[in-house]
């Protein structure tokens, strides 16, 4: 058996068992991993895949669990890399970052481009998804770091620290009937209204869905999008009142859209970064944490090393004031 055959393994089970994209990722041929593959079955004397003629059709349980313990093996190579190069001084290497459109166009653009302008040589990947689809990518060990909100159950194996916390705003057109609300807004007003917000979790939980269904409210909603840039659009159009979080509200919005003050009316989020507990960090991962959230010290980060659960880590954190991220005018606010 060799981490040749490992990696091929993986690469079908992540291209969707089809042989040709996998040999494409890989920068093989097929009959390459084909051969490799039926020789890695016959050491091992199981079948991993299940065959209608030569396309491979299911992973078998056996199947299930050898690319399971593949990716903990190849999680350690890649381990093993990383202390090399942190030993060795090396700044070159690749961060690969899951993440939501939202973090990705309002909160990363400046980190990244100090970040870049620290380490040249290290390759950054972002990829842009739901909660699910970064679980998925978290899973199949092709990122390093996932920054999400909520969704906590998701990522059972991750460590997950607190970024900074985040309301929502509502977004409406500036003649709007809501411009001329005498006093602050409430759940009820806007539940009057036709709504546009981001997709819900497939999980079916949601904070949004939530604050209303407390009031016995049941919200209008008739567009969701996963892009605030897209909820914007629809508002501008006039097809309904936007509920986005703080940060997607740009100075260049104030010419056509107003933001009506949401606190309160939806419960306070957290934005986390989480990674593997099994990973170690490269020099440049580290200092990429405290580039995005300056109270993730690498003094800080070496006692979260030292802790075997999130619980801990949670507690550890506990005292740690964030900062709120807001919009035009109010990007980070005080810590709270």
């Amino acid at each position: 058996m060799t981490l040749q055959q490992l990696r091929y393994l993986l690469g079908i089970a992540d291209a969707g068992l089809n042989i040709t994209a996998a040999a494409e990722r890989l920068y093989t041929s097929q009959p390459g991993i084909s051969k490799q593959l039926k020789l890695l079955e016959q050491e091992l004397g199981v079948q991993l895949f299940t065959r209608k003629g030569k396309s491979l059709t299911a992973i078998t349980p056996a199947g299930r669990d050898v690319i399971s313990r593949a990716r903990q093996i190849m999680r350690e190579v890649d381990n093993i890399k990383s202390l090399a190069s942190n030993i060795s001084g090396e700044q070159e290497g690749t961060l690969s970052i899951a993440t939501t459109h939202t973090q990705a166009r309002y909160v990363l653009p400046e980190v990244v481009r100090t970040f870049r302008e620290r380490y040249p040589k290290v390759s950054l990947e972002l990829h842009q998804g739901t909660s699910e689809q970064i679980a998925e990518l978290v899973a199949g060990g092709r990122v390093d770091f996932a920054i999400a909100t909520g969704s906590r159950n998701l990522f059972p194996g991750l460590v997950l620290l607190p970024v900074y916390h985040w309301d929502r705003i509502v977004l409406i057109p500036r003649d709007h009937a809501l411009t001329k609300l005498a006093g602050k807004l409430d759940l009820v007003t806007l539940a009057q209204y036709p709504l546009i917000t981001y997709v819900f979790s497939a999980t079916g939980e949601s904070s949004f869905k939530n604050a209303f269904a407390e009031q016995g409210l049941e919200p209008d909603v008739v567009f969701t999008a996963r892009d605030a840039d897209i909820i914007k659009t629809y508002v501008r159009m006039g097809m309904g009142v936007g509920v986005v979080a703080a940060m997607a509200y740009e100075c260049q919005d104030e010419r056509d859209l107003q933001a009506l003050d949401a606190v309160g009316l939806f419960p306070r989020v957290t934005t986390w970064l989480g990674y593997r507990r099994d990973a170690v960090l490269r020099d440049y991962m580290v200092d990429f944490m405290g580039l995005f959230a300056p109270h993730l010290t690498p003094e800080l980060i070496r006692d979260v090393r030292e802790t075997d659960t999130q619980a801990q880590v949670d507690a550890l954190l506990e005292n740690v004031a964030l900062p709120i991220r807001g919009g035009c005018g109010n990007e980070v606010a005080d810590a709270a």
